[in-house]
């Protein structure tokens, strides 16, 4: 795979989603973690702080999904990335 995000933006290969069973009903969570894949150069007024490998957190509704050879990935803005896994 060859994506380069732009400005502040990251690529991120999301966590599989959960699967919980509810009184007989299955319910498939959408995942709000993920690794950093690639990222952007950031902007003349944000710095890019994120960094290829980093486990993060993320809004329920934040980014675009894409797929790209197969697997599933989220575009998002830096900013939309709330928090680094330690």
């Amino acid at each position: 795979m060859n994506v380069k995000p732009l400005a502040d933006r990251v690529l991120i290969e999301p966590a599989p989603a959960e699967t919980k069973t509810v009184g007989g009903i299955i319910i498939k969570e959408k995942p709000l973690r993920g690794t950093i894949v690639a990222v952007g150069n950031g902007t003349k007024d944000e710095e890019m702080v994120l960094k290829v490998g980093d486990q993060v957190l993320y809004g329920k509704y934040a980014g675009t999904e894409l797929e790209l050879e197969g697997k599933k990935y989220l575009i998002m803005r830096q900013s939309d990335v709330v928090a680094i896994l330690g």
